[in-house]
């Protein structure tokens, strides 16, 4: 089931967050720059502001009453951003991102958006090829910042995928 966050998911969605980062920051960063104590709060801070917010949609994918997966973009001129996009690890394989992916979409359809844009660490191959089999490409414009490649996608018309 995908549905809109709420105040009351916030430690499990900052848990989920904190452990899915450290699965593709785990050899290439400091610990304490994904799972440190300061940034675990700055997490919390972000995401406490997202949830309810006018101009942010939070999703939570859940199974059995558990949150799964977890998704936030925002909504601009037309166009979204895909800020965060996580699926817990134990539940990597299981269609959970493609239901998420595809309630993202949804979403961005109902906003009128065209065009969406996200970043994702260059070295986490394996979500590079999920959103590339979702139909993210290199944007153009600027495919990369800093450590991060970003990736465009064109939103079909409400009803297609």
């Amino acid at each position: 089931m995908i549905r809109t966050a709420t105040a009351a998911d916030l430690d499990a969605i900052v848990t989920l967050h904190t452990e899915a980062r450290a699965t593709y920051y785990r050899g290439h960063l400091p610990e304490e720059e994904y799972a440190g104590a300061a940034e675990v709060a700055r997490s919390r801070d972000g995401w406490a502001g997202a949830i309810g917010r006018d101009d942010a949609t939070v999703l939570c994918a859940e199974r059995d009453g558990a949150l799964v997966g977890i998704a936030a973009y925002s909504v601009r001129e037309g166009s979204a951003h895909l800020s965060q996009f996580h699926v817990s690890p134990a539940h990597w394989r299981e269609g959970v991102g493609s239901a998420l992916h595809i309630a993202c979409v949804a979403g961005w359809q109902r906003h009128g958006v065209t065009e969406a844009r996200l970043e994702v660490f260059a070295p986490n191959t394996g979500a590079q090829a999920f959103y590339s089999a979702c139909g993210w490409t290199p944007d153009p414009d600027g495919p990369r910042s800093g450590d991060h490649l970003v990736l465009c996608r064109a939103v079909p018309p409400a009803g297609q995928r």
